[in-house]
């Protein structure tokens, strides 16, 4: 019996089965990788389509993913071109040297994986090349909708344009086809080597190191290199005019005269290099391309190092100053120019130090006026007496606005009480996204005049909202923020019509403490994306790594997602082509609160301009204490200008960019990227016209340049013999030492003025190695934009500089504050309203132009050393030349230093009543700074004295003498202001002898009670 072989099935075989889990495995990781993207990226859409910004989020996207396919294309085939020619070219029989035969291990060890090399390579290397060029899609989309300026620079004549717009997108191009080329000829070189075209050991006489397709393809990648480098020195030439050099930016003699004709000459000598390079393609020999490199590097050298330093060691430097003259005056003009400081009104002014009775009596309404309430310093205050519950918060730096009151504009320090998650004791999802989701009203009190027992002087405040800005509208405002910047991460708003509300809005006072609910109506309104389908409550737990959003009952369909709450942030988001202010600030406007942001449109491109290092100049004492700069700002700018005013409805998150600088070629060529970005100025009412106010940032990079560019004289900036520094702060904390005094927002009247108006001012004191510190100048911003709608008033960004006398004696901010310090009286009395359980707080210094020289108010609070603590307005110091004063009230401290009249009346001549309920009642506020009233005890005598004017030496023990001798002092005070009121100097005086010893011994014997 024979067995036939089984017959093989007719056609191909069966296919493997794959395995239904490897199958599940790859459908499960495709769905997650789909949902993660979805999550990173969809979500994105969701909130830029709810915003009304879509188009931003959408232009950016497209313009990187261009940017980005254009480039990896290029590095891509390029190096995919040099792989492939290379290994297309290879000889057929290489030459038998033993350099060959190490050659022929190494190739089949890579033969294996050339085509895999051949094509992921290029993938990997044009992926990197793709990410590095979409991130320059601001610079070509800048270029491919560039302006003019209307003004052309000194050397060339060119349009500022080009250097702004076309010039950074040339060099781009340039740099990244210079990487193309390298990238490609060193894969082409490995090629080549590797098989056989290229040979770099001994050979036989006569045989060629390369082949002629090796040759060929080197030479041509040579020439196109040497053209790149050429046009890399062309550019050069430009790219001089924005140079940083030891005193004064832009080209200076020897850039003009040595180093712009040496750029000329390599981009020749590049150039005839190139054609070397394409030579040698058609020659068997690299002879000439070789040599042609060499001459460039002597070249580069030789022309473009040595040559330009024998002309400024030996041409310039003993003549710099006739000879930079012309050069230094160009940066001058450009600097003031792209800083808008070419307009500044300057004026001398012979700032007295003497004073004399009724002095004030020009100054009256600057005088009256004058702030005395310290954002840095009350909010404590504020927290204490209108927080309302540990729930809500404020800022630690209050905001300074102006509100016309009963008809009158009044400087105001504003707050917003802030949603507050980390007060509440019981934490939880459900409470801390769903019923906690909003802060509640605004709290404002007078800037000049405090309230009773030293506390603000509310005139808005209470829960719920009541006070002149509640009556300022029909039917009041809308309290509830939503959006702020401590706002937590997220909330979800909204429920369903015929169920209960659940937010939060606060704790009424009514019996059983009831509270008071909202449901935010999102089927009206429109405050974040829609989160009530399956899908979208999948993505934002993903976003947001939270499972609870998917199975809360409290998402539902009528739900929205608030999130990205920060008025920074979210303008940001929406304009990522704009320079954010450090600081915002909250304004009820048009019965809603609106968060506005100044925001600048900057570039470091403009010719000649100085370049300011601009985290540098906006740093200050202020934004030191607040641990860090909260916006991300450019390194360096040379050119500013604010061209957007921003606000963020703090209701619903609306965000609106308004074109404040529409002539700015910046603005006008983002406005063309972003078409519906931007709202004409036009549209800003009457009411958000009059919170508007001149930008701090963009006032410290002004000031910051002022130091040196008040000069305008190309000889007195090369002298360096009138530079300026902004002084520090004198009452900084130990943590921001050395740090700059901030500018200050003040309503006064500058000398020749007609009326007064909000401004922003800041001091100059003389710069370089010396540690004098007199006053040399004062700078002031006109900050109001006035109040009619779409227009702005004449005078707004005005800047107005006092420039005092060279041989000024003015004491600037720190000698005021020795002065304070070191005078016995105030010293003392400090001291002792600081002992035991109080604290003394130093308000800010503030400097004004009045009487004919510079006035200095300085508020001084005094708080509880432990426990319960905020601050309370207890004394201002005031300072006028030499002469000081310390009283109660500005009023008083003025008339002390003026004759006892200083001819004008300050805002807490009379004390403003609290017009809102606060937490803490007024009468049950302890005051830390309460004079004892205790009598001392009796003593027994063996002789009677004589009567006498001084204060006995009270006996007894310390605790007895020290409140006798606070009595004394109190009596004395009394006496001395009485006197001071009555005019009589001799009573005055002895008034003041008296209050001496009397602090004495209270000083004495407290340091006795203190061991």
């Amino acid at each position: 019996m024979s067995f036939a072989p089984p017959r093989r099935p007719d056609g191909p075989p069966a296919a493997r089965r794959r395995s239904p889990l490897l199958i599940t495995v790859v459908i499960l990781a495709v769905l997650v990788a789909a949902l993660i993207f979805l999550a990173t990226f969809w979500t994105e859409v969701l909130w830029f389509t709810e915003v009304g910004y879509a188009n931003v989020i959408w232009t950016q996207w497209i313009a990187r993913a261009v940017l980005f396919v254009v480039a990896f294309l290029l590095m891509g085939a390029a190096v995919f071109s040099s792989f492939t020619i290379g290994y297309r070219s290879r000889p057929v029989y290489a030459p038998s040297t033993p350099e060959q035969a190490t050659l022929d291990q190494y190739r089949e060890a890579v033969e294996p994986l050339r085509k895999l090399v051949t094509y992921a390579a290029p993938v990997v290397i044009g992926f990197f090349a793709g990410v590095a060029a979409s991130s320059q899609w601001r610079t070509v989309m800048l270029a491919l909708n560039g302006q003019s300026f209307g003004e052309s620079d000194p050397e060339f004549g060119i349009d500022i344009g080009f250097y702004v717009f076309t010039l950074p997108v040339v060099r781009f191009a340039v740099s990244f086809l210079m990487a193309v080329v390298v990238i490609s000829a060193i894969a082409a070189v490995v090629t080549h080597y590797l098989y056989g075209g290229l040979r770099i050991g001994s050979l036989p006489a006569g045989t060629p190191r390369t082949t002629t397709a090796a040759r060929v393809h080197l030479a041509v990648l040579g020439a196109v290199l040497m053209v790149l480098i050429g046009a890399n020195y062309w550019l050069d030439r430009y790219s001089i005019l924005t140079n940083s050099n030891e005193r004064y930016d832009g080209a200076s003699y020897t850039d003009v005269h040595a180093v712009i004709p040496s750029k000329e000459i390599l981009m020749g000598v590049a150039l005839l290099v190139a054609a070397l390079f394409v030579v040698a393609a058609f020659r068997d020999t690299w002879r000439l391309p070789a040599i042609g490199v060499g001459l460039m590097v002597v070249s580069a050298i030789a022309i473009g190092g040595i040559y330009p330093s024998i002309v400024q060691r030996f041409q310039v430097d003993p003549n710099a100053q006739s000879l930079e003259a012309p050069y230094i005056q160009r940066n001058i003009d450009a600097t003031r120019d792209a800083f808008s400081i070419d307009d500044v009104e300057s004026e001398p002014y012979e700032a007295t130090t003497e004073v004399t009775e009724g002095q004030l009596r020009d100054d009256a309404e600057t005088t009256a006026s004058v702030r005395l309430l310290d954002p840095q310093v009350v909010s404590p205050s504020f927290r204490q007496l209108q927080q309302n519950k540990q729930f809500y918060n404020f800022t630690d730096n209050l905001a300074v606005d102006r509100y016309s009151i009963d008809g009158e504009s009044r400087d105001t320090v504003i707050a917003v009480r802030e949603l507050n998650l980390d007060g509440l004791a019981d934490r939880n999802w459900t409470n801390d996204h769903t019923v906690y989701t909003h802060g509640f009203g605004v709290v404002a009190a007078y800037g000049n005049q405090p309230g009773p027992d030293g506390q603000p002087a509310f005139f808005e405040g209470g829960i719920p909202t009541q006070g002149a800005l509640t009556d300022m509208f029909d039917g009041g405002y809308e309290p509830r923020i939503y959006f702020s910047p401590e706002a937590p991460e997220y909330s979800i708003v909204g429920a369903p019509e015929d169920s209960e509300s659940w937010e939060l809005d606060y704790q009424a006072d009514d019996e059983g403490g009831r509270q008071v609910l909202y449901k935010f109506p999102t089927e009206e309104t429109s405050a974040g994306p829609e989160i009530g389908t399956f899908l979208e409550k999948m993505l934002f737990a993903l976003k947001f790594g939270d499972e609870q959003i998917f199975f809360s009952d409290r998402v539902t369909e009528e739900s929205q997602i608030l999130y990205e709450r920060d008025p920074q942030e979210r303008v940001a988001k929406v304009a990522p082509w704009l320079t954010l202010d450090n600081k915002v600030y909250p304004a009820v406007v048009d019965g809603r609160v609106k968060w506005i942001v100044d925001a600048y449109t900057t570039t470091d491109a403009y010719p000649y301009s100085t370049s300011a290092p601009m985290q540098e100049a906006t740093t200050d004492s202020l934004t030191l204490a607040a641990q860090g700069v909260p916006v991300d700002l450019p390194p360096e700018v040379n050119y500013i200008r604010n061209s957007v005013k921003a606000t963020v409805d703090a209701y619903d998150g609306t965000v609106t960019l308004y074109a404040w600088d529409a002539e700015d070629p910046l603005l006008q060529a983002w406005s063309q990227v972003f078409p519906a970005s931007l709202q004409p100025m036009e549209k800003i009412s009457g009411d958000l016209m009059a919170h508007v106010r001149y930008p701090e940032d963009m006032f410290k990079v002004q000031r910051t340049l002022l130091e040196r560019y008040h000069v305008t004289d190309a000889i007195a900036l090369f002298s360096g013999s009138d530079e300026w520094v902004t002084p520090d702060d004198p009452v900084a904390s130990s943590e921001t030492a050395a740090s700059k005094q901030p500018p200050y927002y003040l309503t006064l009247q500058m000398p020749g003025q007609e009326d007064s108006s909000f401004s922003l001012t800041s001091t100059f004191i003389p710069g370089g190695n010396t540690d004098r510190e007199i006053l040399t100048g004062y700078l002031a911003a006109d900050a109001d934009a006035g109040s009619t709608t779409g227009e702005v008033a004449e005078g707004y960004g005005t800047l107005r500089l006092l420039e005092l006398p060279r041989d000024s004696t003015v004491p600037g901010p720190g000698q005021v504050q020795n002065n304070f310090n070191s005078n016995p009286t105030i010293s003392e009395q400090l001291n002792i309203l600081g002992r035991g359980d109080s604290v003394v707080v130093r308000g800010n210094q503030l400097t004004l132009p009045v009487g004919g020289g510079l006035l200095y108010v300085q508020p001084v609070y005094i708080q509880s050393a432990e426990g319960t603590q905020f601050p309370l307005l207890r004394r201002v110091l005031v300072a006028f030349g030499d002469q000081t004063g310390y009283a109660e009230t500005l009023d008083d401290a003025l008339d002390q230093v003026f004759g006892g009249d200083s001819g004008a009346q300050a805002g807490d001549a009379d004390e403003a009543e609290t017009e809102v309920p606060t937490d803490v009642p007024t009468d049950e506020v302890e005051d830390p700074a309460a004079e004892p009233t205790a009598e001392p005890e009796p003593t027994e005598t063996t002789e009677p004295s004589e009567p006498s004017d001084e204060p006995a030496a009270p006996t007894g023990d310390a605790q007895a003498r020290l409140n006798a001798a606070l009595a004394d002092a109190n009596e004395a005070l009394t006496a001395g202001q009485e006197a001071l009121e009555a005019g009589d100097w001799a009573a005055y005086g002895e008034a003041q002898e008296r209050l001496q010893t009397a602090l004495e011994q209270a000083l004495a014997a407290e340091e006795e009670l203190e061991g």
